[in-house]
């Protein structure tokens, strides 16, 4: 045993020592870009998110390699380790970026005992910050099962993840629909179903949050706040699935009903009116303005269902809505009717954009592999004529948040393998410009190749969330 734990010590040493002493090299140059998994290649960050992870995924066979990170005038060069890939240190990676608003990084590597060297590629760093959290839901990537499932909160300032709640507190049923009042991490709803099911609610800002049972209903689901934090709507629906064997869609999810309905927060009263709650109609996906005077929602002419679930195309449409009195417009407004397919319409905080997602048809665009995001500047006199975010997001793209300061999206997308659903993030200027989208950065690169879980629902939040867990589980009974 001492023999032993003596040859680990020294392997421990020796790779320290390794670590420590590695250098930019001189190397051969390859005239080639290099492929890296996740691709972080020319992409826009925030100031204040975790260090990128990143392994050469190219088919070039390397005795060894390392990566080159320059920044100003500061280097710092990172060992390939593994399946882990190039883990630079999140206080290392600070270091550059407060140097110079761009990294440039080269991939250096060892072949027949000549050093190589591919062509650089920068990631840029914008001083826009995102929010430091986000919320999440983990489940299967199907959906039919939840065995083990619970809502997530990741530190994007660092690389911990902890869990909001769990299934094992709910006997295990299904829990969906987490929402925030403006990014308030103490102002927040989950919806469980099975038993226990209905919608839960904090709406004290206090910490940690005590929720209460706001209905026993357990068809209300995609909510969203006022501003005010008064009231909630949400959409009534008679969800369900069907499963495709030949379909390049492999899963498809409709409503045999969905009306829109807005929740009193202070006295519990039900809101509606005629143009959100009608037979002839699917209405859905409602979304508020930042100021509150205007509700966003997806509608559609109701149709034999599941019969012809391909007919099914939403319409983007707006009315608007009077806090004081609790009264609606009786003009509802079509913002975008063509042929094809709304869902989840978010406006940006400051009121100047708003983005959806667009698909042939339907209402659950994530297994949709035409879907994509698309951009309605409001404040243009073409607001009606909307436009593809960005080519790379139309590859299965779906539901997405806002950050706080609007500079940045955080999208849910099947883009990687069809299967599995990861969180990218996309900023955006204040014109509404676009960088490159790029994958939530995790502490080594086969983060995302491991992780069995789907990332749904993602919310950007100001702070970190904590619950009561005494009080919910006493509600829980």
């Amino acid at each position: 045993m001492r023999k032993f734990l003596v040859y680990i010590f020294v392997i421990a040493v020796n790779i320290l020592v390794f670590s420590c002493t590695l250098s930019e090299q001189e190397a051969e140059q390859l005239h080639k870009k290099a492929v890296i998994s996740p691709d972080y290649t020319e992409v826009t960050m925030p100031c204040n998110i975790a260090a990128p992870t990143f392994a050469l995924a190219d088919s070039l066979m390397l005795d060894e390699a390392q990566a080159v990170f320059q920044a100003g005038s500061k280097t710092i060069v990172v060992g390939e380790q593994g399946e882990e890939g190039f883990c630079i240190g999140i206080d290392d990676w600070q270091s550059l970026i407060k140097e110079a608003n761009t990294v440039a990084i080269r991939i250096q590597g060892k072949q027949n005992s000549k050093w190589v060297e591919y062509d650089a590629f920068n990631i840029y760093i914008s001083q826009d910050s995102i929010d430091p959290y986000l919320a999440y839901r983990l489940i299967e990537p199907g959906y039919e099962q939840w065995g083990k499932m619970g809502i997530y909160q990741r530190n994007l300032e660092t690389y911990e993840e902890e869990a909001i709640i769990t299934n094992s507190q709910t006997n295990g049923g299904c829990m969906n629909c987490h929402s925030f009042c403006q990014q308030n991490p103490e102002k927040m709803l989950f919806h469980l179903r099975v038993d226990f099911g209905g919608t839960y609610i904090s709406n004290s800002e206090k910490s940690p949050l005590t929720f209460s049972h706001l209905t026993p209903s357990p068809s209300f689901v995609y909510p969203s706040w006022h501003p005010s934090g008064k009231y909630v709507a949400f959409s009534n629906n008679n969800t369900k699935q069907l499963f495709h064997t030949t379909d390049v869609n492999r899963i498809e999810v409709f409503d045999f009903s969905s009306d829109i309905i807005v929740y009193d927060v202070e006295t519990g009263d039900i809101l509606s009116c005629p143009q959100l709650h009608s037979r002839s109609a699917f209405e859905t996906f409602p979304s508020w303005s930042p100021d509150g005077k205007t509700l966003y929602f997806c509608s559609a002419d109701s149709v034999q269902m599941p019969d012809e679930y391909e007919k099914v195309k939403y319409a983007l449409c707006s009315i608007d809505f009077e806090a004081s009195t609790r009264t609606f417009s009786e003009t509802v407004d079509t913002l975008y009717n063509e042929g094809r397919s709304v869902s989840f319409p978010r406006v940006s905080p400051d009121g100047k954009h708003l983005i959806y997602t667009l698909a042939d048809y339907g209402t659950f665009s994530i297994w949709h592999k035409d879907a994509a995001l698309y951009m309605i500047d409001l404040q243009s006199s073409e607001a009606s004529q909307p436009h593809k975010l960005m080519k790379e997001t139309g590859k299965r793209a779906s539901y997405h948040s806002w950050s706080s300061n609007s500079r940045w999206l955080i999208y849910s997308s099947r883009r990687d393998d069809g299967l599995y659903t990861r969180p990218y993030i996309i900023h955006i200027d204040e014109q509404g410009n676009c960088d490159k989208p790029f994958t939530l950065p995790q502490k080594d690169a086969s983060f995302y190749t491991y992780r069995t879980k789907s990332f749904n629902v993602p919310e950007l939040i100001k702070g970190k969330v904590s619950i009561n867990k005494e009080a919910l589980s006493s509600l829980l009974k």
